[in-house]
């Protein structure tokens, strides 16, 4: 029976430097109010000064305190690793300065603070990680205790607003255990039925059968009260039952009195004021009663340790066999892997993988369904006149014209719309890029999941080959679209009329072609400038001395008849005003003639044919001067 402390203390050596509590073992949860004793009770069950002190909250982060009972050199020897030369009857080690034995309690007390610091810093804090320390000595017997900080209700100095919260949580998550035992430590100068640890012990234990409540400060009550009924239970029942200690007073403290002799006036104390209570009271007693309840505890649940630890040893040795031997060639398994994963990858895009799917597509499958189905029918249900008005069409052709009046279509303004609509296919095809990147990522983890017995042996190198390709996937994913972009902004760049899909313009020019095809076919269907050229050399052979030209009357012009027109030669013009015009008269001789010199020059012959026949009433009258106010005459039409 007393090596089962032993071995539980161990088995929390071992779950605690695995970080998770797999097992709940039992042990003593030491629960109370601040500064109700809980300390001075612990100090006086080892027998040493080791714990912090000071004003107000001092525990701020939970103690797991295993003592073992060292009575034998050899036990000593034995339990300080082997060192023969090892003199020292006391000593303690911490879990986290990797069982370092430290001889001077002084010294545990200070790397106790330095430790809660060095978690919670120097503002009151709480943290709920737990310091191991273990203790050995041959004054003590074996337990298992588990210092928590005690229960505050305002938050002092610069302490969080939540810390009774926090305090709560902590204590409620230690007593929750159903293989612990709750301590409740409540002060003898205070109401016992207001006591926060037994409430919250009750909260947990409604049938108390896991609970030992401690009345400390017997000392310090009130003259003429005792605490006779609480301690039989009177007051607050308690089924473990209910003991009385008494604590060193502060002004001991500071004298240094040893606990021995505080454990001795603690005695004295009890005989001489609880004579019939006085064996059922005190340190000692409560020492003995920890360790016998502890150990029965134990008993009682053994049964069911045993059997959650073969459950877990069959587990883990079962997921141990799964990773196979031990690997003699590092890199030779580790490339292995590699490519029979990225072969795995290209096998499921390819088709050819073992496990494929049946459920749904996956794979090099789905990326061809998003390419033609859902890519191909997302093109083909657009519309190109989508969003086109023929108000937005008049407005980007009188917009394109500027100032002047339209006779023909710019051109400016057809890109301009056609720019629009073909903009409108980015948006799916970048939505197409982005469906195949999520199929690409979905491949990774079916792999994964076909590559389980290999990978699971090495779930770090599995996280780093699934980061590597996601980021692979992420670091090609805006070249990808940018590619879109720059497709779609080449064929923005160039409109090609002449692109064979161009079906409307192709028609045009079929038709076109057609029409000047059949006109060459057809000798008597000539063209409107041939056909002036032949009406004025029939006139002139029946009338070689006029140059009127045909088809119009004195007056009317068709500039479309008059480009063929062959001029004769440049004659002088009189002119009643030669001193306005220079010279002679007016002489058209350039070849090149626009429109308004032709018309000029036709209206000014046709003015000397007409003077020279006698015409219009007289020498120097001009017929189609329209005003006598007119500065020169002939010229107001022009």
């Amino acid at each position: 029976m007393d090596a089962l402390i032993p071995v539980v203390n161990k088995l929390q050596e071992i779950f605690s430097c695995l970080g998770a509590e797999l097992v709940q073992l039992p042990q003593i949860v030491v629960v109370g109010s601040q500064s109700s004793g809980k300390s001075s009770v612990l100090e006086s069950i080892v027998g040493r000064d080791f714990l912090p002190r000071g004003s107000g909250i001092v525990t701020r982060r939970p103690l797991v305190l295993q003592l073992v009972n060292v009575a034998s050199q050899d036990d000593r020897r034995q339990a300080a690793g082997g060192d023969n030369g090892f003199a020292a009857e006391e000593w303690g080690t911490f879990l986290h300065c990797k069982n370092k034995i430290i001889v001077d309690f002084e010294e545990i007390r200070q790397e106790i603070v330095d430790e809660t610091e060095r978690m919670t810093g120097t503002n009151k804090g709480i943290s709920p990680e737990p310091i191991h320390l273990k203790i050995f000595s041959p004054h003590i017997l074996n337990l298992t205790l588990v210092d928590l900080p005690g229960i505050t209700k305002v938050p002092v100095g610069d302490q969080p607003v939540d810390i009774e919260h926090q305090i709560r949580e902590m204590v409620v998550n230690y007593i929750g255990n159903p293989n612990s035992l709750i301590l409740g430590v409540t002060a003898a100068n205070t109401d016992m039925a207001t006591s926060e640890a037994l409430k919250l012990a009750r909260d947990v234990d409604p049938d108390g059968r896991r609970t030992l409540a401690v009345i400390t400060k017997l000392d310090l009550m009130d003259a003429g009260t005792d605490a006779v009924d609480v301690l039989t239970g009177r007051v607050v029942p308690v089924m473990l039952g209910i003991i009385g200690v008494v604590n060193r007073s502060q002004h001991d403290i500071n004298v240094n009195k040893s606990i021995t002799d505080a454990i001795q006036d603690e005695q004295s104390f009890l005989q001489k004021r609880y004579p019939s209570l006085a064996n059922r009271n005190g340190t000692k007693h409560l020492a003995k009663t920890l360790n016998r309840l502890l150990m029965h505890h134990i008993r009682d649940r053994l049964p069911e340790l045993k059997t959650r630890v073969n459950v877990l040893t069959s587990q883990y040795q079962s997921m141990l066999n799964s990773y196979g031997q031990p690997i003699q060639d590092h890199s030779a398994t580790l490339l292995h892997i590699i490519t029979k994963f990225a072969a795995e990858y290209c096998h499921t895009i390819d088709g050819t993988a073992k496990n494929i799917e049946t459920s749904e597509l996956c794979g090099g499958a789905r990326i061809c369904y998003i390419f033609h189905e859902t890519f191909g029918r997302t093109l083909e249900s657009i519309d190109p006149l989508t969003g086109l008005t023929t108000l937005d069409v008049l407005t980007a052709i009188r917009n394109a014209t500027g100032p002047r009046p339209a006779l023909f279509v710019p051109e400016v303004s057809f890109e301009l719309l056609v720019k629009r609509q073909i903009k409108r296919l980015e948006e799916p095809g970048l939505r197409c890029v982005e469906l195949v990147h999520e199929e690409l990522q979905r491949i990774i983890q079916h792999c994964s999941t076909n590559n389980t017995q290999e990978l699971l042996r090495f779930p770090k190198l599995h996280d780093a080959i699934v980061e590597v390709m996601m980021g692979l996937l992420r670091k090609r994913l805006p070249v990808t679209n940018e590619m879109v972009h720059n497709l779609v902004a080449i064929e923005l760049a160039y409109i090609n009329t002449k692109h064979p899909d161009f079906s409307d313009a192709a028609m045009v020019s079929a038709s076109v072609n057609s029409s000047q095809a059949e006109a060459l076919q057809d000798g008597s269907r000539k063209w409107k400038g041939e056909r002036a050229e032949e009406r004025v050399a029939e006139e002139r052979s029946r009338n070689p001395g006029t140059t009127e030209l045909p088809g119009h009357s004195r007056g009317h012009i068709n500039l479309l008849d008059t480009v063929r027109y062959t001029p004769p030669p440049p004659t002088p013009i009189p002119y009643p005003h030669r001193d306005r015009v220079g010279g002679g008269g007016i002489t058209v001789t350039d070849p090149v003639l626009s429109p308004f010199h032709v018309c000029r020059r036709w209206a000014c012959t046709r003015w000397s044919l007409e003077e020279r026949e006698g015409v219009g009433g007289g020498v120097g009258e001009t017929p189609f001067e329209t005003s006598p106010n007119s500065e020169r005459p002939g010229w107001s039409g022009f």
